[in-house]
């Protein structure tokens, strides 16, 4: 059975809310504001501030407040030649974007020193691979590069290489006798995984497209200043789009008639025969609220994330080196025959929640996992293998090293913009302020969650449950209320106390000779 895949968009004032949904489930998410610049892929028209011997690197000016960095080796065996057709198209005196009649100048030594590249106060075009990140400015690389739909172009630099996922050989040459045929002199070209099996037309309209974008990028250069932005990555809805549209895509449901018509023109140049999974929404409802994505966003971005079935719960802790992922064991998890049983079932399912945790929140750098300990090695491999298994749809590089003798896993994930991070606590009714509880909005699923667990599990007959008036009238309006539905599905007695003692989140059960039933 085949996975389906939606992007919700919802403008907002300030620019929009993104969510990437498989199967309903809430995979990515993008806070995209229209102020916020040097986004990955943006290329600039930079000015050396510094050069830091000590570092073999030099600080770049680009407009951001603090310098961007570029290290010795992000400059690329190229940058000479780089160097060399900036300085011409800034001074008109090469004025075609065609690389075909540049002489391209000798690669760099990779041992070399930035001081023989670089001079303060040089003008140089460079490439964001990083955005701006806690107190540090943006990180830059002069290997500059043009990412479509199936293949990305590399300027000044001959080479065809080939996603390494494209496993099948006689595809493999195919692309490459394919694309060596089609692309201009002078460029280089990265074939990307969503390019197998694709016909020449396809690969050659996005080949053509790419060399535009460098050609309006060359005009551009050739009138600007410094710090102005050369050639700018498009949007992130778009970009999303351009990544992860494939075959199981269904469906993009947008708020706003201005993305609306956007991505419809966008989609019908990149795939025409999926221009139809663009609809408008316009219910009365919030659109995140509708497709059931504000309540996943407050029950997914706490410091506490259950795992489903009860079996578990992570803790993720963040700190400025590194993120902690803290596995336990729930008290629901007592269904498997002996304790290492137990700990491999909780440590399997919690190896499939933080890999879409890493992926939702875009967590990045060292990731540590304390998962619960077991005793054999096969489980370990086990463990090791269903993590790698769970990450490959992540776009981020990374790398997952196996259990080690502490029963500690650690990862390494690529991260090239700041860490999504919602603030999922909410200031207590029932304390005047002082204090902060879970998120209220997910009481009744608890309550739901509870009830069906001590009815079905522990077979009891007769339940009380006393609460906050706010929750008992959730469950006791309408006509049909949530109390009659719990009857018709159970069969069994259910009374529903009000207690304006209790706080909203509270809530107690009691067994029919009134004692009170710890879950």
């Amino acid at each position: 059975m085949t996975s389906s895949s939606e992007l919700v968009i919802n403008s907002t004032q300030n620019g929009c809310r993104i969510a990437l949904l498989r199967d309903k489930n809430l995979i990515e998410y993008h806070n995209e504001e229209n102020a916020n610049k040097f986004t990955v892929g943006d290329i600039y028209l930079g000015t050396v501030k510094k050069v830091v011997p000590g570092l073999n690197a030099a600080f770049i000016d680009i407009g951001y407040e603090k310098d961007a960095f570029l290290h010795y080796l992000d400059l690329g065996p190229q940058v000479s030649s780089l160097n060399k057709f900036t300085k011409f198209a800034l001074t008109g005196k090469h004025p075609s974007y065609d690389l075909g009649k540049f002489k391209n100048e000798p690669d760099i030594n990779k041992l070399g020193k930035i001081s023989q590249v670089l001079t303060k106060n040089q003008k140089i075009l460079v490439q964001v691979v990083k955005e701006p990140i806690s107190t540090k400015g943006p990180r830059l690389s002069c290997e500059l590069s043009l990412a479509g739909r199936y293949i990305v172009l590399v300027p000044f630099s001959n080479a065809v290489s080939i996603s390494k996922k494209i496993s099948n050989s006689d595809e493999r040459k195919r692309l490459l006798r394919l694309i060596s045929s089609i692309k201009p002199d002078n460029f280089g070209v990265i074939i990307r995984t969503v390019a197998e099996k694709k016909d020449v037309a396809e690969l050659d309209r996005d080949l053509r497209n790419l060399v535009d974008k460098w050609k309006e990028g060359i005009k551009t250069l050739k009138k600007a200043n410094p710090q102005d932005k050369i050639i700018g990555e498009m949007s992130r809805v778009s970009a999303l789009l351009r990544d992860v549209l494939n075959e199981s895509f269904d469906s993009v449901i947008v708020d706003d008639k201005v993305i609306y018509e956007d991505l419809k023109l966008f989609i019908k140049e990149i795939a025409p025969d999926k221009e139809k999974i663009v609809k408008f929404y316009s219910g009365k409802a919030k659109i995140f609220e509708s497709q059931g994505i504000e309540k996943q966003l407050k029950s997914l971005f706490g410091k506490s994330i259950s795992l489903s079935n009860g079996s578990g719960y992570l803790i993720i802790e963040h700190t400025e080196a590194l993120h902690v992922i803290d596995v336990n064991s729930g008290n629901k998890s007592a269904g498997e025959s002996d304790q290492e049983s137990t700990a491999v079932k909780t440590n399997v399912e919690a190896a499939r929640e933080i890999a879409r945790q890493l992926q939702l929140r875009d967590m990045g750098g060292i990731i540590v996992i304390d998962f619960i300990d077991m005793r054999r090695a096969e489980n370990k491999r086990l463990v090791f293998d269903k993590m790698k298994e769970y990450m490959k749809d992540d776009r981020s590089k990374f790398t997952v090293l196996p259990l080690s003798k502490f029963g500690l896993m650690q990862i390494t994930r690529q991260r090239v913009r700041p860490e999504m991070n919602i603030k999922t606590t909410e200031i207590c009714p029932a304390c005047g302020g002082s204090g902060k509880i879970a998120p209220s909005i997910l009481i009744s699923d608890q309550v739901e969650r509870d009830l069906d667990f001590l009815l079905i599990k522990q077979n009891e007959q007769s339940i009380t449950i006393s609460m906050h008036p706010y929750l008992y009238s959730y469950f006791t309006k309408g006509l049909i209320s949530k109390k009659w539905k719990w009857f018709f599905k159970y069969r069994k007695k259910i009374n529903l106390i009000q207690d304006s003692s209790l706080a909203i989140t509270d809530y107690i059960f009691t067994n029919k000779i009134g004692e009170q039933i710890e879950i």
